[in-house]
């Protein structure tokens, strides 16, 4: 067994944004192939607690290089926050397709994060982003991560506008952003309606557990990064042009889509996967009088994708502590 923690997995994907996007591509394209195997998510919650979970997400991907199965294990708990922690952990753990041994185990949320983020920017340029800015409704990591990786695609994006319901952590995610990039505009804005307002690029991440989300500030054609799922009302979903990364996997778990399907009885107000339009290979051209909305739910086959790619680059750089004996067997498999 390789056991890579947070340190080693940051050292590999650090400034390897372009390999992460690559990897990102690659996975969606096999998944939309039937080159993967994702069962669905399974929600651990708990009696009484309608905030926190932790969530089990397996999955096979036959990667270019060789095949990859595993599985991530990542809880969300908003409270981390207050307590200056974040809001969300992971470990991911790849077996062996020669005998099914486990033989590396990962910190996974940096990992997690930066396949979210990725699949956010691949999103973005696929579905035709413009403008020069971006609003980011939610300050937390995932959206720092989604400005990093936008950035590695449009050197041209050079304004961001944030909102937070937690206004000292929209400040101080604004302070993180001109440290890293001075030349960036950076403005808070003071409600979410202005925010939504001032960029045709939105990305939604939030712990948001209900729709609730007026979008009707929006600039027409605006496009909107789903991420957090349940942000948007059924009438806005219904309304819009809808692309996701799997159908049958965002349409549970009380997602917007998910609502929304109930409402309308049936799936068709789904307009396209993104494994899809990637295989066509055509620029896409967005409607400009709609909203366009990508919702993915998270496939484990990009968790798997980057695991792998992290997997690799550690045996390449010889990083990480091996656990020889881990399995009892005496038999090394990693």
């Amino acid at each position: 067994m390789l056991i890579l923690p947070h340190g080693d997995v940051r050292r590999i994907l650090d400034g390897a944004e372009q390999e992460v996007l690559a990897a990102v591509r690659t996975a969606y394209v096999l998944h939309t192939q039937g080159r993967s195997a994702v069962p669905h998510s399974v929600f651990l919650r708990f009696p009484g607690d309608e905030r926190n979970r932790i969530i089990a997400l397996p999955a096979y991907l036959d990667t270019p290089e060789e095949p990859v199965a595993g599985v991530k294990w990542v809880s969300s708990f908003p409270g981390n926050v207050q307590s200056g922690m974040d809001r969300a952990s992971a470990a991911i753990i790849l077996n062996s397709m020669r005998t099914g041994h486990p033989e590396v185990f990962l910190e996974g949320a940096t990992i997690s994060a930066r396949r979210t983020a990725a699949s956010a920017a691949v999103a973005a340029a696929t579905l035709g982003a413009t403008g020069s800015g971006v609003s980011l409704i939610g300050c937390g990591v995932i959206n720092f991560e989604v400005l990093t990786f936008l950035r590695a695609l449009y050197a041209e994006l050079d304004s961001v506008t944030l909102f937070d319901l937690d206004q000292a952590r929209a400040s101080a995610f604004a302070d993180r952003c001109t440290t890293r990039w001075p030349e960036m505009k950076v403005d808070v804005a003071t409600g979410v309606e202005d925010a939504l307002a001032a960029n045709p690029l939105v990305c939604l991440a939030t712990s948001a557990t209900v729709p609730h989300l007026d979008v009707s500030r929006c600039q027409p054609g605006s496009l909107i990064l789903h991420l957090s799922l349940r942000d948007l009302t059924p009438e806005t979903i219904l309304a819009s042009t809808n692309v996701v990364d799997d159908v049958d996997h965002v349409c549970r778990a009380a997602t917007s889509l998910h609502l929304a399907e109930q409402r309308a009885g049936n799936r068709d107000f789904i307009a396209h996967s993104l494994g899809e339009l990637l295989l066509d290979g055509d620029r896409y051209r967005r409607n400009p009088d709609t909203l366009t909305v990508f919702s993915p739910f998270g496939l484990g086959a990009l968790d798997l994708a980057l695991a792998d790619l992290v997997h690799r680059r550690a045996r390449e750089s010889g990083l990480g502590t091996h656990v020889p004996d881990f399995l009892g067997t005496g038999v090394l498999d990693g």
